[in-house]
C-alpha cells in the first residue's frame, strides 16, 4: 500500500508541469506519424526489411526514447529526496519499486500513444505483438534511463548519454539492415526488434527471439531496481555553491565563471567527442555503396546528379550529430544557470554580461562538437568545398544551440529534451535529408534547418555557390532566434522593480 502511495506522489510530481504530460503524448504521436514512412524508406536504402515492418518498429523507438528520458529525470533529480525518505524509514527496496512502477506507468502511456498513432497511420496486423513489443522497448529504456540517472547526475550529460544509446540502438539495429551483424547482437533492443517486426534472426537458439527479448527486458528492469536501491545508500555528494562592474569587466568575470563551471564537467567534453565519432563512423560502416540521385543547383540551373549513397550519407551525418548536441547544450547551458544568473543580476551584474558569457560558452562547446564531427567526416567523405561545408555545419550548430536556449524557459528540462530531440531529428535528419527528400518541399522551407542544409549539400557536391537565398534564410533564422533568446533571458533574469 505504501508503494502505491509513493507511485501516486511521484506521478503527481511528474504531471505537476502539464507540459510534461502533454509532450508524453505529443512526441510519440508526431514521431510515428511524421517519421514512420521516412524511416521505412531510409531502411530500404540501407538494405533493411521492406514493407510496414520498420514503421511498426517506430512505435517502439518512440516509446523507448520517451520512457528513457522520463525515467532518467525521475532518477537524476530525486537522489537527495529519495535518500531522505530512506533515512526516514522507508525500505530502499520498496522505494526502488515505487520509482520503477512510476517509470512503467509513463512507459505504458508513451507506448499506448505511439501505437494509437501507428494504427491511425498504417494499421496493425498483429495488435498483440505490436503492443507487447512496444512495451518491451519502453521497459528496457526505463531501465536504461534509471541506470544513467543512477550514475550521471548532470542532466545535460545524462540526456546526451540516453540519446546516444538510443541512436546507436536504432540506426545500427536489425530494422536498419544489420540483422546478421554479430556486434549488434548486444544492442539492448536487438531481439525485441527482430521479434516485433517478425524477422527471425537465426541466431537465437532454442528459446527464440521472443525468449531473448524477455530475458533482456526482465534483466534490464532487475538491474535498474538494484541500481535505484543502491543509489539511496551511497555517501553524500558535495554540493557546490553557485559562483558569484563596466560591461566589459562584468562580461569578462561572467565568462570566466561560466567557462570554469563548464570545465568542471569533463564528461561533457568526452561526450562531445564520442557521440559524433561513433555515430558518423558507425553509419558509414553500415551504409551500402549504391547509387542515388538528388537535385542540385549549378550555375543557376537545376541539375540531377547521381552519387554514391556512402558519400551522401557521410555528408549528412555530421549536421544531424552537431544539431542534436548543440540543442541540448543550449537547453541546459541556459536552464541550469538561470537561478544562479538571477541571483547574480540581483547582486548587480548586467544581464547582458551574463548572457554574453553563457552564449560564449555555448558557442565554444557547439564548435568543438562541430570540429570533431568534421574531423570524423574527413575520414570517410571529402566535400568539394571544405570551407563552405564546415561553415554550413557551424551555422546549423549555432542555430540549434539558440533553439535549445529558447526551449529551456518554455518547456523545462524534461519537456525541453523531448522537443529538442524531436525538432532536430525531424528537421535535419528527416525533412532536410536529400536521401529522403531529393528536392526541398514547402514544409522543409519553413523549418530552421533549411538554409544551412541547402548550403551544406551545395558545398559538399558542387564547385560553385548557388544557394544565396537559402543562406540568407539561414542567417535570418539565426538572427531571429538570437533576438528571441536575448528577450526571454532578460525577462527571466532581470531583477523585478518594486514600486512604492
Amino acid at each position: 500500500m505504501t508503494t502505491l502511495v509513493f507511485v501516486q506522489r511521484f506521478l503527481n510530481d511528474y504531471v505537476r508541469n502539464p507540459v510534461n504530460l502533454l509532450l508524453l503524448i505529443v512526441v510519440p504521436t508526431v514521431f510515428v506519424l511524421v517519421a514512420g514512412g521516412e524511416l521505412a524508406s531510409f531502411s530500404r536504402l540501407l538494405g533493411g526489411p521492406e514493407g510496414p515492418a520498420v514503421e511498426l518498429a517506430t512505435a517502439g523507438w518512440a516509446a523507448g526514447f520517451i520512457a528513457g528520458v522520463a525515467m532518467y529525470f525521475q532518477m537524476a533529480t530525486t537522489r537527495g529526496t529519495d535518500r531522505r525518505v530512506v533515512i526516514a524509514g522507508l525500505p530502499a527496496a520498496r522505494l526502488s519499486l515505487a520509482r520503477l512502477v512510476t517509470g512503467g506507468c509513463l512507459a505504458v502511456m508513451a507506448a499506448t500513444t505511439a501505437l494509437i498513432a501507428l494504427v491511425a497511420r498504417t494499421g496493425v496486423d498483429d495488435p498483440w505483438r505490436a503492443f507487447a513489443g512496444t512495451l518491451m522497448f519502453a521497459g528496457i529504456y526505463v531501465a536504461i534511463g534509471a541506470a544513467v540517472g543512477a550514475v550521471v547526475r548532470n542532466p545535460l550529460n545524462g540526456s546526451v548519454v540516453v540519446l546516444f544509446v538510443w541512436i546507436v540502438d536504432v540506426f545500427f539495429g536489425p530494422a536498419m539492415g544489420a540483422a546478421d551483424n554479430v556486434a549488434t547482437r548486444l544492442l539492448p533492443t536487438h531481439y525485441v526488434t527482430l521479434w516485433m517486426i517478425d524477422l527471425p534472426s537465426g541466431h537465437s537458439g532454442p528459446i527464440g527471439d521472443l525468449g531473448w527479448a524477455l530475458i533482456w527486458t526482465v534483466s534490464a528492469v532487475g538491474a535498474a531496481w538494484a541500481l535505484i536501491a543502491a543509489r539511496t545508500r551511497t555517501g553524500h555528494g558535495r554540493i557546490r555553491p553557485p559562483e558569484v562592474g563596466s560591461f566589459r569587466s562584468q562580461t569578462s568575470a561572467a565568462l570566466r565563471a561560466a567557462w570554469r563551471d563548464t570545465r568542471r564537467n569533463p564528461a561533457l567534453w568526452a561526450l562531445l567527442v564520442v557521440v559524433p565519432v561513433v555515430f558518423i563512423l558507425g553509419v558509414y560502416v553500415v551504409t551500402p555503396d549504391k547509387p542515388i540521385s538528388i537535385g542540385l543547383h549549378e550555375n543557376g540551373e537545376s541539375i540531377t546528379r547521381t552519387l554514391s549513397l556512402i558519400d551522401l550519407h557521410g555528408a549528412t551525418m555530421a549536421p544531424v550529430a552537431v544539431a542534436s548536441l548543440a540543442a541540448l547544450l543550449g537547453l541546459f547551458g541556459v536552464l541550469q544557470s538561470r537561478d544562479g544568473d538571477r541571483r547574480a543580476a540581483l547582486a548587480g551584474m548586467r544581464t547582458s554580461s551574463l548572457l554574453s558569457a553563457r552564449l560564449g560558452v555555448l558557442t565554444v562547446s557547439a564548435l568543438v562538437a562541430t570540429g570533431v564531427a568534421l574531423a570524423t567526416s574527413a575520414l570517410v567523405f571529402s566535400p568539394v568545398q571544405w570551407a563552405g561545408y564546415a561553415g554550413a555545419n557551424m551555422l546549423l550548430a549555432l542555430t540549434y544551440g539558440l533553439i535549445g536556449a529558447l526551449l529551456g524557459p518554455i518547456f523545462g528540462s524534461v519537456g525541453g529534451v523531448f522537443v529538442a530531440f524531436l525538432l532536430a531529428f525531424l528537421d535535419i535528419g528527416i525533412v532536410q535529408n536529400p536521401m529522403l527528400q531529393p528536392e526541398p518541399t514547402v514544409w522543409s522551407r519553413l523549418l530552421p534547418g533549411y538554409g544551412g542544409s541547402q548550403v551544406l549539400i551545395d558545398e559538399a557536391f558542387t564547385p560553385g555557390f548557388d544557394e544565396i537565398v537559402p543562406l540568407l534564410v539561414g542567417f535570418g533564422w539565426f538572427v531571429a532566434l538570437a533576438l528571441a533568446v536575448v528577450f526571454t533571458y532578460d525577462r527571466a533574469t532581470r531583477p523585478a522593480r518594486h514600486v512604492g
